[in-house]
């Protein structure tokens, strides 16, 4: 388990470097967009963890995941964020043909 709490925190610094990549205007504003269509302005402060996380999809196009901390596509945010998410012992399982599960914890936006 130690294991995948390493890769999960790993991945989630990928992706939200990306995702939170700023730039600053002559305003002092911050600023971020991205191909998938979250857009940032302003301050962006984000505090989370996971322990003992686990995500199974079973099946033809199924979805099982968790998600502690996260903006996702589609989203704008006019001034300061602030997200603390934490998850403990989270399970997401999804079996069968078309079903999800999903655990999270402090997300904005997205599916």
């Amino acid at each position: 388990m130690r294991k995948q709490l390493v890769l999960v925190t790993l991945l989630s610094a990928v992706l939200s470097t990306a995702a939170f990549a700023q730039a600053t205007s002559s305003r002092g504003s911050q600023s971020s967009s991205n191909a998938q269509g979250v857009q940032i302005q302003g301050n962006t402060e984000i505090k989370a963890s996971q322990e003992n996380t686990a995500a199974v999809a079973v099946g033809e196009g199924n979805t099982a995941k968790n998600t502690a901390g996260a903006i996702k596509g589609g989203t704008q945010i006019q001034g300061n964020t602030k997200i603390q998410a934490k998850q403990k012992n989270a399970t997401a399982v999804a079996v069968g043909k078309g079903n999800t599960a999903a655990n999270e914890a402090g997300q904005i936006g997205g599916k």
